[in-house]
């Protein structure tokens, strides 16, 4: 097993804890936090003692929601130091709950629910809806609970209401303690990010220090600290996470760096070339491109479940790259594009980092034979920010600003068996989509857009015969987090170019669709 990544160089940064409770929106806020420019980790409940509390230091706490109730046996609580530090706490839905039943308030089950869009009525002046509109006045809130405040504890007021929620925002403002019974993290609450910004700005006295820049320099430092003179192979996938880690470290430590670029032959039209000449060519940096694209396409021959095809491409991936690896000498460290995201999905569902390798397919383990130590640059980072970094470090905004590629690559566009022919197919029709996307200047309104070359066929005619071809699915969303998403809605004649152009020049598709299926929260990821 390989060695914990060192701890990160965040000592200067004004710092706010996150308590989660497992709500299923907790990331975004965190990221709400990040744009107001302030450094914050999520750490679980359970995970929380009064030893990381102090080891920590928060400015600042926030207390998660989460799909527990409050009223019930073994149900979470936030340790009960977080209320004996002295630092303003704000308890968001389930957050607010507890810190009502842990500081002498009551929460009841049973009463009517409240979920979806709300508006709540501002009862008192408090600096945490400062900017929001005068006494009376009416905020749009977006709420989501199954249970009820009875019960404030003492010293605390009402500040807002709602036709469901006596208590929808309560403080102490004598001990900097605020709940609030709705989300204002999701975007359905429009300005729940000047409720936030309140919080940690003028409530709790933050600058916002958190920049692209102080981390460049930060990471920079740690990563010689870390590496010394020693060799560090990268994963490189061509996509913005490992590119960003790749100029990050080559920054730090030159030559030391050097990158294998396992290309699959499921990427999209030309980015093997692309990734190649970037790199070594543009930058500069040691790179090994393997063309392994004969034998993934041969191991999955006859492969038609999904999940099937994951672990294949994650073991073939990890088989090459081990291969290649080993040739070089000295080679001590594994970098890896491993975001914030992934740290806290994998401290969620295990107690504790997880040793997987975030390679480009996001599937398979670090083996225990690599007994190389793991970099990870950019582990504090979230997408947005990832892209932020890649600017900040010169690489051009058009390539950190391409859209989402799933790691398992073309694979998972291609419902069914994957052949040469259909991955040809798709590229070429994926490429005129996204194409005609940035000819109508809609490219960076959308946050994903491809094309899926669907295992349907349909008859047509075209010209004076008739057809049996493919069927090809057009997607398109647009989201602000990844986390929930939304069709895009096209100009239709937008739509018609790229059906027209994919009909005429791509052989094998006679049909083009839109899909305008929406992704609400906790459902499957977008591939």
């Amino acid at each position: 097993m390989t060695d914990a990544a060192p701890a990160p160089i965040t000592e200067a940064h004004e710092k706010v804890l996150i308590v989660d409770f497992g709500s299923q929106v907790t990331q975004l806020i965190a990221r709400r936090l990040r744009e107001a420019g302030v450094y914050c980790e999520i750490h679980p409940y359970d995970k929380v003692d009064d030893a990381k509390l102090e080891a920590f230091a928060p400015k600042a706490i926030i207390l998660s929601g989460g799909p527990a109730s409050v009223h019930e046996a073994e149900s979470p609580r936030a340790p009960q130091k977080v209320f004996e530090l002295g630092v303003p706490v704000l308890g968001i839905c389930y957050g607010e709950m507890t810190m009502c039943a842990q500081l002498g308030g009551a929460v009841e089950g049973g009463h009517d629910r409240e979920f979806g869009r709300a508006e709540i009525q501002l009862q008192k002046t408090s600096p945490l809806l400062e900017g929001l509109g005068e006494l009376g006045d009416r905020e749009t809130v977006w709420m989501s609970h199954g249970d009820k405040i009875t019960a404030i504890p003492q010293g605390f007021e009402v500040v807002a209401t709602s036709e469901g929620s006596p208590y929808a925002v309560i403080a102490d403002e004598g001990r900097r303690f605020y709940g609030i019974q709705f989300h204002p993290e999701v975007h359905h609450t429009p300005r729940g990010a000047l409720i936030l910004r309140n919080f940690t700005h003028r409530i709790a006295g933050l600058k916002g220090d958190w920049t692209m820049a102080s981390y460049r320099q930060e990471q920079v430092a740690k990563i010689r600290a870390q590496v010394g003179d020693a060799r560090v192979i990268c994963g490189l996938s061509g996509g913005v996470d490992s590119s960003v880690a790749a100029v990050l470290i080559h920054e730090a430590i030159g030559d030391q760096l050097t990158c294998v670029f396992v290309d699959t032959g499921l990427l999209r039209k030309d980015e093997a070339t692309q990734v190649v000449d970037l790199f070594r060519d543009h930058y500069n940096i040691p790179l090994v491109h393997v063309d392994a694209g004969e034998l993934f396409l041969g191991e999955l021959a006859g492969v038609t479940d999904p999940e099937t095809k994951r672990k294949t491409i994650g073991r073939l991936f990890i088989e090459v790259f081990d291969r290649e690896s080993a040739k070089i000498e000295g080679a001590a460290f594994l970098a890896q594009g491993t975001l914030y995201p992934d740290v806290i999905e994998s401290v969620s569902a295990s107690g504790g980092p997880s040793a997987v390798i975030k390679s480009h397919h996001n599937v398979g383990g670090l083996p225990d034979y690599m007994k190389l130590k793991l970099v990870e640059p950019l582990r504090e980072l979230f997408k947005d920010e990832v892209r932020a970094l890649g600017v900040e470090l010169g690489l051009a905004p058009a390539f950190v600003g391409r859209h989402p590629f799933p790691g398992p690559g073309l694979a998972i566009r291609i419902p069914g068996e994957i052949t040469r022919e259909k991955v040809a197919v798709l590229q070429q029709a994926d490429a005129i989509y996204l194409d005609e996307i940035r000819k109508a200047g809609l490219y960076d309104k959308i946050w994903q857009a491809f094309a899926v070359l669907l295992p349907v066929k349909t008859v047509g005619v075209m010209g004076d015969a008739r057809t049996y071809e493919d069927v090809l699915a057009l997607r398109a969303v647009t989201s602000t987090d990844g986390m929930t998403a939304d069709f895009f809605e096209f100009p239709w004649e937008v739509l018609g170019r790229c059906a027209t152009r994919i009909i005429n020049e791509v052989r094998g598709v006679n049909r083009v669709v839109y899909d305008v299926t929406s992704k609400p929260p906790g459902t499957i990821e977008w591939e």
